[in-house]
């Protein structure tokens, strides 16, 4: 809706039936007056946002994995306002727009998408992201891992870095040949280990993750999902032990792991 009076969409008003592109105006205008008069935006940078957008990130990767269609609807709110701040600082400082983001996004996935746009032709989803890959290349991209951010966690890391090489046709031909390696990486990880060697022992421990982070990936398993879904069902068991032993009276830490075992086991129980 726009005012009357300023000719600009309305900051106060929500319509039902609103558009995509109405909403947008709305929010580009309540950015505006915030960056304008509220204090705390006034003094913002695209450095000082950083840590607040990675937050946001997790905090929607938190929504999707308990599956809350209420939070990620939220969370995704919070990522668009950071993208509509860096685009309002960049634009202060005439280096780009928020146009200028969304019309390079537009180039970018019409350019890499020819078997939608143009005449190429692809049999699979695989040949979509092979194709992807290539024309990155051609972008200017100088190697195939170049597009792997430096600072995104490990286990994500190894699982992009796995997936982008895939493309380029480095793989295994059956994915049941990554269980060879799997137990490879466990035997000289024991043989470290045996030898007394900390710092052999972690390289060796570090083969093994990223083999299975590979096989997680083969078998289309998304390694740090799961991983986080075990997290939290330890923590449901965890607590569900440490409630049952308040309630007897008794601290953990007068318990053998023999009576936490019957406990935990009830746990598992009540999961299921």
């Amino acid at each position: 809706m726009y005012s009357p009076i300023e000719g600009r969409p309305s900051l106060n008003i929500k319509e039902t039936g609103q558009s995509p592109e109405e909403a947008l105006c709305r929010l580009i205008a309540i950015m505006d007056e915030l960056r304008e008069k509220c204090p705390w935006d006034k003094k913002q940078t695209i450095e000082s946002l950083r840590h607040l957008t990675i937050e946001e990130t997790y905090e929607l990767a938190d929504a999707i994995i308990e599956k809350d269609m209420a939070n990620i609807r939220k969370e995704l709110g919070d990522i668009l306002l950071h993208i509509v701040f860096y685009a309002k600082i960049a634009s202060e400082t005439d280096d780009f727009t928020l146009a200028e983001v969304i019309n390079g996004l537009c180039e970018k996935l019409i350019f890499r998408h020819p078997h939608v746009f143009g005449d190429v032709a692809v049999k699979d989803d695989g040949e979509v992201k092979t194709n992807w890959e290539n024309l990155k290349i051609r972008e200017g991209n100088k190697s195939i891992l170049s597009g792997v951010p430096k600072s995104l966690p490990a286990m994500v890391k190894a699982l992009r870095i796995q997936d982008k090489v895939r493309a380029a046709g480095f793989d295994w031909d059956q994915r049941e040949q990554v269980w060879d390696k799997v137990n490879e990486e466990i035997g000289e990880l024991k043989a470290e280990i045996a030898q007394m060697d900390a710092g052999r022992t972690e390289g060796e421990f570090g083969d093994l993750l990223f083999s299975l982070v590979n096989a997680a990936r083969l078998y289309g398993i998304d390694p740090e999902t799961a991983l986080e879904r075990t997290n939290k069902k330890f923590v449901r068991r965890f607590n569900y032990l440490e409630e049952k032993t308040i309630r007897s009276g008794r601290p953990l830490t007068s318990m053998t792991l023999d009576e936490m075992n019957v406990i935990w086991e009830e746990a598992k129980k009540e999961d299921r």
